[in-house]
Protein backbone atom coordinates (compact mmCIF):
# COMPACT_ATOMS: atom_id res chain seq x y z
CA UNK A 1 0.00 0.00 0.00
CA UNK A 2 1.30 3.63 -0.92
CA UNK A 3 2.61 5.39 2.41
CA UNK A 4 0.58 6.85 4.80
CA UNK A 5 -1.77 4.16 4.58
CA UNK A 6 -4.12 5.91 1.55
CA UNK A 7 -6.33 3.71 -0.18
CA UNK A 8 -6.12 3.38 -4.12
CA UNK A 9 -9.09 2.57 -5.26
CA UNK A 10 -10.76 1.44 -8.89
CA UNK A 11 -14.21 3.49 -9.33
CA UNK A 12 -16.20 2.67 -12.49
CA UNK A 13 -19.01 4.72 -13.70
CA UNK A 14 -21.17 4.87 -16.71
CA UNK A 15 -18.41 7.44 -18.93
CA UNK A 16 -15.49 5.64 -17.09
CA UNK A 17 -12.93 3.73 -15.11
CA UNK A 18 -10.95 5.96 -12.75
CA UNK A 19 -8.12 5.38 -10.05
CA UNK A 20 -8.84 7.63 -6.76
CA UNK A 21 -6.06 8.27 -3.99
CA UNK A 22 -7.14 10.45 -1.18
CA UNK A 23 -9.91 11.77 -2.53
CA UNK A 24 -8.21 12.91 -6.12
CA UNK A 25 -7.97 11.12 -9.57
CA UNK A 26 -4.71 9.93 -10.17
CA UNK A 27 -5.54 8.39 -13.37
CA UNK A 28 -8.31 7.76 -15.85
CA UNK A 29 -9.83 6.20 -18.84
CA UNK A 30 -12.66 7.52 -20.66
CA UNK A 31 -15.55 5.31 -22.44
CA UNK A 32 -16.32 6.16 -25.82
CA UNK A 33 -18.84 8.80 -26.25
CA UNK A 34 -21.30 7.37 -28.55
CA UNK A 35 -24.57 5.28 -27.50
CA UNK A 36 -23.40 2.20 -28.76
CA UNK A 37 -20.61 2.00 -27.30
CA UNK A 38 -21.52 2.74 -23.57
CA UNK A 39 -24.42 0.35 -24.01
CA UNK A 40 -21.69 -2.38 -24.49
CA UNK A 41 -19.33 -1.51 -21.60
CA UNK A 42 -23.14 -1.66 -19.71
CA UNK A 43 -23.95 -4.61 -20.94
CA UNK A 44 -20.54 -6.02 -19.35
CA UNK A 45 -21.23 -4.56 -16.18
CA UNK A 46 -24.44 -5.87 -15.94
CA UNK A 47 -22.94 -9.47 -17.08
CA UNK A 48 -20.35 -9.49 -14.97
CA UNK A 49 -17.54 -9.02 -17.50
CA UNK A 50 -15.13 -6.37 -17.53
CA UNK A 51 -13.97 -3.54 -19.70
CA UNK A 52 -11.44 -2.92 -21.93
CA UNK A 53 -10.58 0.55 -20.12
CA UNK A 54 -10.73 -1.14 -16.73
CA UNK A 55 -8.43 -4.47 -18.02
CA UNK A 56 -6.01 -1.37 -19.22
CA UNK A 57 -5.82 0.92 -16.24
CA UNK A 58 -5.30 -1.91 -14.14
CA UNK A 59 -2.86 -3.66 -16.27
CA UNK A 60 -0.60 -0.31 -16.72
CA UNK A 61 -0.82 0.58 -13.10
CA UNK A 62 2.95 1.19 -11.42
CA UNK A 63 1.68 1.44 -8.53
CA UNK A 64 -0.59 -1.39 -7.44
CA UNK A 65 -2.15 -2.16 -4.35
CA UNK A 66 -5.34 -1.50 -5.97
CA UNK A 67 -8.66 -1.95 -4.24
CA UNK A 68 -12.43 -1.80 -5.40
CA UNK A 69 -16.06 -1.74 -4.00
CA UNK A 70 -17.00 -3.43 -7.29
CA UNK A 71 -16.37 -7.64 -7.33
CA UNK A 72 -15.86 -7.92 -10.94
CA UNK A 73 -12.71 -6.34 -11.18
CA UNK A 74 -11.67 -9.45 -8.16
CA UNK A 75 -10.65 -11.29 -12.11
CA UNK A 76 -8.18 -8.07 -12.58
CA UNK A 77 -6.73 -9.11 -9.32
CA UNK A 78 -7.90 -5.86 -7.64
CA UNK A 79 -8.20 -6.42 -4.09
CA UNK A 80 -12.03 -6.50 -2.79
CA UNK A 81 -13.08 -3.39 0.24
CA UNK A 82 -16.28 -2.94 1.43
CA UNK A 83 -15.33 0.24 2.95
CA UNK A 84 -14.48 2.73 0.15
CA UNK A 85 -12.53 5.85 0.56
CA UNK A 86 -13.74 9.62 -0.47
CA UNK A 87 -14.72 9.95 -4.03
CA UNK A 88 -13.39 13.14 -5.93
CA UNK A 89 -15.77 15.27 -8.33
CA UNK A 90 -16.10 13.53 -11.60
CA UNK A 91 -18.14 15.85 -13.42
CA UNK A 92 -15.48 17.31 -15.34
CA UNK A 93 -14.72 13.71 -16.84
CA UNK A 94 -18.50 13.82 -18.18
CA UNK A 95 -19.16 14.34 -21.83
CA UNK A 96 -20.62 17.24 -23.15
CA UNK A 97 -24.24 16.24 -23.38
CA UNK A 98 -24.33 13.50 -21.08
CA UNK A 99 -28.06 13.54 -20.22
CA UNK A 100 -28.68 12.66 -23.47
CA UNK A 101 -25.74 10.03 -24.32
CA UNK A 102 -27.00 8.13 -20.95
CA UNK A 103 -30.47 8.45 -22.00
CA UNK A 104 -29.71 6.65 -25.27
CA UNK A 105 -26.93 4.81 -23.40
CA UNK A 106 -29.69 2.65 -21.36
CA UNK A 107 -32.55 2.33 -24.23
CA UNK A 108 -29.83 0.32 -26.04
CA UNK A 109 -28.67 -1.74 -23.40
CA UNK A 110 -32.29 -2.09 -22.26
CA UNK A 111 -33.21 -3.18 -25.82
CA UNK A 112 -30.08 -5.61 -25.78
CA UNK A 113 -31.30 -7.25 -22.08
CA UNK A 114 -34.52 -7.82 -23.69
CA UNK A 115 -33.38 -9.39 -27.46
CA UNK A 116 -30.73 -12.05 -24.48
CA UNK A 117 -33.83 -12.70 -22.63
CA UNK A 118 -36.40 -13.29 -25.14
CA UNK A 119 -37.11 -17.39 -25.60
CA UNK A 120 -38.87 -18.04 -29.09
CA UNK A 121 -41.07 -20.54 -26.76
CA UNK A 122 -43.36 -18.08 -25.30
CA UNK A 123 -45.11 -18.50 -28.95
CA UNK A 124 -45.63 -22.04 -27.71
CA UNK A 125 -47.33 -20.48 -24.45
CA UNK A 126 -49.57 -18.01 -26.30
CA UNK A 127 -50.83 -21.10 -28.56
CA UNK A 128 -51.75 -23.08 -25.26
CA UNK A 129 -53.06 -20.29 -23.06
CA UNK A 130 -55.04 -19.85 -25.91
CA UNK A 131 -56.41 -23.45 -26.58
CA UNK A 132 -57.25 -23.66 -22.92
CA UNK A 133 -59.62 -20.38 -23.39
CA UNK A 134 -61.28 -21.82 -26.46
CA UNK A 135 -61.84 -24.93 -24.77
CA UNK A 136 -63.70 -23.03 -21.87
CA UNK A 137 -65.77 -20.54 -24.48
CA UNK A 138 -66.53 -23.93 -26.50
CA UNK A 139 -67.46 -25.16 -23.20
CA UNK A 140 -69.82 -22.23 -22.33
CA UNK A 141 -71.44 -21.81 -26.02
CA UNK A 142 -71.80 -25.59 -26.35
CA UNK A 143 -73.90 -25.36 -22.93
CA UNK A 144 -75.83 -22.20 -23.78
CA UNK A 145 -76.89 -23.63 -27.38
CA UNK A 146 -77.65 -26.80 -26.15
CA UNK A 147 -80.29 -25.44 -23.66
CA UNK A 148 -81.46 -22.91 -25.93
CA UNK A 149 -82.44 -25.39 -28.71
CA UNK A 150 -84.02 -27.44 -26.13
CA UNK A 151 -86.42 -24.89 -26.01
CA UNK A 152 -88.26 -25.19 -29.19
CA UNK A 153 -86.90 -28.51 -30.81
CA UNK A 154 -88.44 -31.86 -29.13
CA UNK A 155 -86.33 -33.98 -31.56
CA UNK A 156 -82.42 -33.43 -30.75
CA UNK A 157 -80.00 -35.47 -32.00
CA UNK A 158 -78.84 -38.28 -29.45
CA UNK A 159 -75.27 -38.88 -30.37
CA UNK A 160 -73.28 -38.23 -27.10
CA UNK A 161 -70.17 -37.67 -28.25
CA UNK A 162 -71.51 -35.89 -31.64
CA UNK A 163 -75.07 -34.01 -29.76
CA UNK A 164 -73.51 -30.34 -29.04
CA UNK A 165 -71.64 -29.84 -32.51
CA UNK A 166 -74.52 -31.82 -34.17
CA UNK A 167 -77.02 -28.98 -32.49
CA UNK A 168 -74.29 -26.07 -33.58
CA UNK A 169 -74.68 -27.62 -37.59
CA UNK A 170 -78.58 -28.01 -37.33
CA UNK A 171 -79.00 -24.24 -36.12
CA UNK A 172 -76.60 -22.78 -38.02
CA UNK A 173 -77.85 -24.62 -41.43
CA UNK A 174 -74.95 -26.36 -41.93
CA UNK A 175 -76.85 -29.55 -41.15
CA UNK A 176 -77.28 -31.81 -44.01
CA UNK A 177 -80.82 -32.14 -45.55
CA UNK A 178 -82.79 -34.72 -43.49
CA UNK A 179 -85.70 -36.48 -44.83
CA UNK A 180 -87.96 -35.30 -42.03
CA UNK A 181 -88.42 -31.90 -41.54
CA UNK A 182 -87.08 -30.37 -37.91
CA UNK A 183 -90.30 -30.83 -35.29
CA UNK A 184 -89.86 -27.13 -33.38
CA UNK A 185 -92.27 -25.82 -31.53
CA UNK A 186 -94.13 -22.02 -32.56
CA UNK A 187 -92.98 -18.53 -30.80
CA UNK A 188 -89.33 -17.98 -31.98
CA UNK A 189 -88.69 -14.58 -33.27
CA UNK A 190 -87.22 -14.40 -36.44
CA UNK A 191 -84.61 -11.98 -35.34
CA UNK A 192 -83.72 -14.09 -32.13
CA UNK A 193 -83.62 -16.79 -34.70
CA UNK A 194 -80.55 -15.40 -36.73
CA UNK A 195 -79.06 -14.57 -33.29
CA UNK A 196 -79.14 -18.25 -32.07
CA UNK A 197 -77.73 -18.99 -36.03
CA UNK A 198 -74.72 -16.81 -35.31
CA UNK A 199 -74.11 -18.36 -32.13
CA UNK A 200 -73.92 -21.60 -33.11
CA UNK A 201 -71.46 -20.67 -36.30
CA UNK A 202 -69.25 -18.67 -33.77
CA UNK A 203 -69.44 -22.13 -31.47
CA UNK A 204 -68.00 -24.12 -35.03
CA UNK A 205 -65.48 -21.34 -35.78
CA UNK A 206 -64.10 -21.89 -32.30
CA UNK A 207 -64.15 -25.61 -32.61
CA UNK A 208 -62.35 -25.41 -36.24
CA UNK A 209 -59.25 -22.96 -34.80
CA UNK A 210 -58.82 -25.06 -31.58
CA UNK A 211 -58.30 -28.03 -33.84
CA UNK A 212 -56.04 -25.76 -35.92
CA UNK A 213 -54.02 -24.74 -32.88
CA UNK A 214 -53.36 -28.27 -31.49
CA UNK A 215 -52.34 -29.32 -35.49
CA UNK A 216 -49.89 -26.13 -35.04
CA UNK A 217 -48.48 -27.20 -32.18
CA UNK A 218 -47.92 -30.75 -33.41
CA UNK A 219 -45.99 -29.64 -36.31
CA UNK A 220 -44.07 -26.41 -34.35
CA UNK A 221 -43.38 -28.38 -30.75
CA UNK A 222 -40.84 -30.92 -32.29
CA UNK A 223 -38.80 -28.33 -33.97
CA UNK A 224 -38.42 -25.68 -30.92
CA UNK A 225 -37.98 -28.71 -28.29
CA UNK A 226 -37.48 -32.12 -29.94
CA UNK A 227 -36.07 -33.90 -27.33
CA UNK A 228 -39.52 -33.12 -24.67
CA UNK A 229 -41.78 -33.79 -27.69
CA UNK A 230 -40.52 -37.52 -28.18
CA UNK A 231 -40.63 -38.16 -24.55
CA UNK A 232 -43.92 -36.48 -23.81
CA UNK A 233 -45.48 -35.94 -26.75
CA UNK A 234 -45.84 -32.36 -28.19
CA UNK A 235 -49.18 -31.08 -26.71
CA UNK A 236 -47.95 -32.62 -23.23
CA UNK A 237 -44.58 -30.78 -23.93
CA UNK A 238 -46.11 -28.02 -25.07
CA UNK A 239 -48.53 -28.00 -21.54
CA UNK A 240 -45.19 -27.97 -19.65
CA UNK A 241 -43.36 -25.06 -21.48
CA UNK A 242 -46.35 -22.92 -20.77
CA UNK A 243 -46.75 -23.53 -16.94
CA UNK A 244 -42.89 -23.19 -16.49
CA UNK A 245 -43.18 -19.62 -18.26
CA UNK A 246 -40.58 -20.86 -21.08
CA UNK A 247 -38.42 -23.16 -22.35
CA UNK A 248 -35.36 -21.96 -21.01
CA UNK A 249 -36.89 -21.72 -16.90
CA UNK A 250 -38.00 -25.30 -17.88
CA UNK A 251 -34.64 -26.24 -18.13
CA UNK A 252 -33.32 -25.19 -14.96
CA UNK A 253 -35.94 -26.67 -12.78
CA UNK A 254 -34.56 -29.56 -11.19
CA UNK A 255 -36.67 -33.02 -11.44
CA UNK A 256 -38.92 -32.64 -8.59
CA UNK A 257 -40.30 -29.61 -9.16
CA UNK A 258 -41.36 -30.50 -12.80
CA UNK A 259 -42.83 -33.56 -11.43
CA UNK A 260 -45.59 -31.40 -9.29
CA UNK A 261 -45.78 -29.02 -12.18
CA UNK A 262 -49.20 -27.85 -12.70
CA UNK A 263 -50.22 -29.08 -9.22
CA UNK A 264 -49.50 -25.51 -7.34
CA UNK A 265 -52.47 -25.75 -6.06
CA UNK A 266 -52.80 -29.03 -3.99
CA UNK A 267 -48.82 -28.34 -3.03
CA UNK A 268 -49.98 -25.29 -1.38
CA UNK A 269 -52.79 -26.87 0.34
CA UNK A 270 -50.27 -29.43 1.36
CA UNK A 271 -48.30 -26.81 3.17
CA UNK A 272 -51.21 -25.80 4.69
CA UNK A 273 -51.79 -29.02 5.92
CA UNK A 274 -55.04 -29.91 4.47
CA UNK A 275 -54.11 -32.62 2.10
CA UNK A 276 -51.47 -35.25 1.17
CA UNK A 277 -48.21 -34.21 -1.21
CA UNK A 278 -48.80 -33.91 -4.57
CA UNK A 279 -47.65 -36.86 -6.68
CA UNK A 280 -47.99 -35.64 -10.32
CA UNK A 281 -49.29 -32.16 -12.09
CA UNK A 282 -49.38 -32.35 -15.64
CA UNK A 283 -47.07 -35.24 -15.91
CA UNK A 284 -50.41 -37.22 -15.12
CA UNK A 285 -51.80 -36.59 -18.73
CA UNK A 286 -48.97 -39.16 -20.32
CA UNK A 287 -50.57 -42.19 -21.55
CA UNK A 288 -48.44 -44.12 -18.88
CA UNK A 289 -49.12 -42.64 -15.86
CA UNK A 290 -52.83 -41.87 -16.74
CA UNK A 291 -53.64 -45.23 -17.40
CA UNK A 292 -51.45 -47.13 -14.41
CA UNK A 293 -52.54 -48.14 -11.52
CA UNK A 294 -53.17 -45.00 -8.51
CA UNK A 295 -50.21 -47.10 -6.61
CA UNK A 296 -47.70 -46.78 -9.33
CA UNK A 297 -48.50 -43.11 -10.69
CA UNK A 298 -45.94 -41.48 -8.21
CA UNK A 299 -43.14 -43.97 -9.13
CA UNK A 300 -43.64 -42.97 -12.64
CA UNK A 301 -44.07 -39.74 -12.48
CA UNK A 302 -40.99 -39.25 -10.34
CA UNK A 303 -39.21 -41.35 -13.54
CA UNK A 304 -40.33 -39.39 -16.57
CA UNK A 305 -39.81 -35.58 -14.66
CA UNK A 306 -36.29 -36.85 -14.19
CA UNK A 307 -36.02 -37.77 -17.83
CA UNK A 308 -37.71 -34.51 -18.55
CA UNK A 309 -35.47 -32.36 -16.75
CA UNK A 310 -32.40 -33.58 -19.07
CA UNK A 311 -34.55 -33.70 -22.02
CA UNK A 312 -35.03 -29.98 -21.07
CA UNK A 313 -31.57 -28.97 -20.95
CA UNK A 314 -30.58 -30.58 -24.11
CA UNK A 315 -33.76 -28.58 -26.02
CA UNK A 316 -32.23 -25.23 -23.99
CA UNK A 317 -28.93 -26.27 -25.48
CA UNK A 318 -30.28 -27.04 -28.95
CA UNK A 319 -29.26 -30.18 -28.64
CA UNK A 320 -31.05 -32.92 -31.34
CA UNK A 321 -33.38 -35.75 -30.12
CA UNK A 322 -31.86 -38.13 -28.24
CA UNK A 323 -33.68 -41.48 -28.43
CA UNK A 324 -32.23 -43.32 -25.74
CA UNK A 325 -34.52 -40.99 -23.26
CA UNK A 326 -37.83 -42.20 -24.58
CA UNK A 327 -36.26 -45.58 -24.49
CA UNK A 328 -34.37 -45.35 -20.57
CA UNK A 329 -38.19 -43.94 -19.61
CA UNK A 330 -39.97 -47.28 -20.83
CA UNK A 331 -37.30 -49.66 -19.23
CA UNK A 332 -37.96 -48.20 -16.57
CA UNK A 333 -41.89 -47.71 -16.22
CA UNK A 334 -41.81 -51.74 -17.28
CA UNK A 335 -39.97 -52.05 -14.07
CA UNK A 336 -42.09 -50.04 -12.24
CA UNK A 337 -45.19 -52.13 -13.71
CA UNK A 338 -43.53 -55.20 -11.90
CA UNK A 339 -43.89 -54.42 -8.74
CA UNK A 340 -46.32 -56.38 -6.71
CA UNK A 341 -49.43 -55.07 -5.18
CA UNK A 342 -49.77 -55.60 -1.57
CA UNK A 343 -52.30 -58.63 -1.62
CA UNK A 344 -53.02 -58.91 1.96
CA UNK A 345 -53.55 -55.45 3.94
CA UNK A 346 -54.70 -55.74 7.89
CA UNK A 347 -58.18 -53.23 7.71
CA UNK A 348 -58.90 -50.94 9.88
CA UNK A 349 -60.19 -51.52 13.20
CA UNK A 350 -57.69 -55.04 13.19
CA UNK A 351 -59.36 -57.67 11.90
CA UNK A 352 -57.81 -60.88 10.29
CA UNK A 353 -57.15 -59.62 6.62
CA UNK A 354 -59.34 -61.49 4.08
CA UNK A 355 -57.79 -63.11 1.59
CA UNK A 356 -57.94 -61.73 -2.08
CA UNK A 357 -58.84 -64.19 -4.85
Amino acid sequence: MPAGGAKREVVTTWFGAFIVEDGAVVRSAIFPDDPEGLANRLRLRRTGSTSSEEEEIVRTDAVGHLVSTDRRLEALGVAIDDHPGPYPDLSTFRPAVAGRLLREALLDAADRALRDAWDPAVHLEEAVRAMEDLDRTINLIGERLVSWAGRDSPRLPEVPTERVRAIARELAGEAEDSAEPVDRLPGLDPALEASRRGLAALYLAAEENRGALERSLEAAVPRRAPNLAALLGPLLAARMIAQAGGLERLGRLPASTIQVLGAERAFFEHLRGRAPPPRHGLLFLHPTIQGAPKRLRGKLARALAGKAAIAARRDVQGSPNLPALAAAYASRAADVRKIPSREHRRPRGGRDPTPST
